[in-house]
């Protein structure tokens, strides 16, 4: 079962601050790695080597150390498998300006309607005024899912039985908590999300009316940045004692240092 609470408990106040500044250096509590000891062997990549910690993985994963971590073997696929904070913005941000354009002038030529494909008579008629309610109904969307993947997916449990789900769910949201502070790994790198974001937009389009559909996918990918943006900060930004992004700060990192289906 899981915890979720609007307000972050009380926590001891040095912890919350060492967790809501980090100016240089990350979190205390980070475990210090012991390479001879440790269950995996972190001079080889970890991805393949996780799925056979079995019943100890779920403890291990959540142990956070601050070292970078390697996935794969391939040069090539690693390079994929990170990327810089800015990138995200860089890549995905002009393309949420010109779709956002492409959208808007494609519903101020008035041929958009809804229900149009079953009645002819009655479809309604989408204004061009009406995309930024759109494109805020796709920022919405896009939250509630973000939230449901992140709940039911990302924290789940993979069976200590199973190699395979347990490398999936190492490769998806594990890595990030066992070294939640590899700054290379804390945004989803723009080519294995390019595939996620086209899935997301087949979709759309197959539900909604052309321009509709794009408006909705336009409004849930600017979300998705904000998010990304908003997430690297978190982590490694230095707000301000008392202010909202310090209290936000301290309640995100709840889950990796103090209960992981907590916040």
């Amino acid at each position: 079962s899981f915890s979720f609470q609007s307000h972050p408990e009380p926590a001891d106040e040095k912890a919350v601050d060492a967790a809501a500044q980090t100016p240089t250096r990350m979190d205390p509590r980070c475990k210090t790695v012991d390479v001879e000891k440790d269950l995996v062997d972190w001079q080889k990549p970890l991805l393949w080597q996780v799925g056979y910690l079995g019943e100890k993985y779920d403890e291990w994963v959540h142990q956070p150390v601050d070292r970078p971590i390697r996935l794969f073997h391939s040069d090539f696929l690693e390079s994929l498998s990170k990327t810089a904070w800015y990138v995200v913005f860089m890549v995905w941000a002009p393309v949420v300006l010109y779709l956002s354009w492409v959208s808007y002038t494609s519903l101020a030529q008035g041929n958009t309607r809804l229900f149009s494909s079953f009645t002819t008579e009655y479809s309604i008629p989408v204004h061009k005024y009406y995309f930024p309610f759109i494109f805020l109904l796709g920022m919405f969307l896009w939250s509630l899912l973000e939230y449901l993947i992140h709940r039911f997916v990302f924290h789940m449990k993979p069976p200590a039985s199973n190699y395979y789900l347990i490398t999936l769910h190492f490769l998806l949201h594990g890595q990030h908590h066992k070294s939640p502070f590899d700054s290379s790994r804390l945004v989803f790198p723009p080519v294995p999300a390019s595939l996620v974001i086209g899935f997301f937009y087949g979709v759309l389009r197959l539900l909604l009316p052309e321009v509709l559909g794009l408006s909705v996918f336009v409004g849930g990918l600017c979300g998705y940045v904000i998010y990304d943006m908003m997430h690297y900060y978190l982590h490694y930004g230095s707000p301000k004692k008392g202010t909202y992004l310090y209290g936000l700060k301290a309640y995100h990192v709840k889950p990796h240092f103090e209960h992981q289906k907590a916040g």
